[in-house]
């Protein structure tokens, strides 16, 4: 039997997942009170998201080491949509005591990996372990500024707008797993290696469990000038209305960009990265233009020049009740 979170211990437990994290870059890392971090410049960005399981994952069709990554990348986003690079994340993790430690290592595996992949040179660099009934991960991510914040509240009228990243292939995904990984009763069922499975279907669960958010574009997009932007989370039309409505604009935008997709204007949880830039700049590579930034008018989003339908994206209180049916 899988040794298990109560039988070894908090002690025991951090010791395995210090080993799995990596080399920390920081003056004083992993194993103090807390972590001293070298900041290059007066500012530093921070900000923090959870996953709990339920409505952010399910075991069934996570891995640890998908939930690690997962984890990761939702922070990194945030960060590089203020146009900063992500220099340490700190990870609480909550937990049943029955929790296989083989699940809490590949979990720490994915937290490491993903920083080597999305964002290097980042690293965890502390965080805390206590029990829960809910298997629940909590990440601080923090990033340094080399140059001013992008903010959502900048886009002006005449800007263009653009995006970075993928939009609904991770939406594409979760439809997958709600529609095909379910048993008789609703309750999720593992994806197995013989579903048969397209490799657009295979692509698109990949992107639900283990996001890459174009975290590098963040700050490309920042040097370029970059008056607004914001990650995608809960869906584009949703994401673009909160921007338009902090910079006081309507967000016009086209849908010929998403052809072959229909989930692009409701999915979110690929974090790509929502930008405005003036008209007569040129886009950072990475960037294409998915519409403009008018005057204000009677509705924040336009698609194709009129209203969206819906709310346009994930709201966790309003959405959740349906999701677990």
């Amino acid at each position: 039997m899988d040794d298990t979170v109560g039988q070894l211990g908090e002690r025991e437990v951090l010791r395995r997942i210090l080993a799995r994290i990596g080399r920390s870059a920081a003056e004083v890392g992993p194993g103090d009170d807390a972590a001293v971090l070298a900041v290059p410049g007066e500012r530093i960005v921070a900000t923090t998201d959870t996953l709990v399981h339920g409505p952010d994952f399910r075991l069934a069709w996570s891995s640890g080491y998908d939930v690690g990554w997962k984890a990761a990348a939702v922070n990194l986003a945030d960060i590089a949509a203020m146009g900063a690079r992500p220099t340490a994340l700190l990870v609480a993790l909550t937990m049943p005591d029955d929790t296989p430690v083989a699940f809490v290592e590949a979990l720490a595996d994915g937290l490491r990996e993903a920083c080597a992949a999305l964002a290097p040179g980042c690293a965890v660099e502390g965080g805390d372990l206590a029990a829960s009934d809910t298997l629940t991960v909590a990440v601080t991510a923090l990033g340094v500024l080399d140059q001013d914040p992008v903010l959502r509240s900048g886009a002006r009228a005449g800007d263009v707008v653009a995006l970075a990243g993928d939009a609904g292939v991770a939406a594409r995904g979760l439809q997958l797993l709600f529609d095909r990984f379910r048993d008789a009763d609703g309750a999720p069922v593992a994806v197995t290696d013989d579903a048969a499975l397209t490799d657009a279907e295979r692509t698109a669960l990949a992107r639900q469990l283990r996001p890459h958010p174009p975290i590098a574009h963040g700050p490309l997009a920042a040097a370029a000038g970059a008056t607004a932007m914001m990650d995608v989370s809960d869906g584009l039309v949703l994401d673009a209305t909160r921007l338009a409505t902090a910079s006081g604009v309507t967000v016009s935008i086209d849908t010929a960009p998403f052809a072959g997709e229909p989930l692009a204007l409701t999915g979110g949880e690929d974090h790509a990265l929502l930008a405005t830039f003036p008209a007569e700049s040129a886009l950072p590579d990475g960037f294409r233009r998915i519409g403009e930034a008018r005057m204000a008018g009677a509705h924040p989003v336009l698609v194709d020049r009129e209203p969206p339908v819906g709310r346009g994206g994930w709201d966790p209180y309003a959405d959740w009740d349906a999701a677990r049916g």
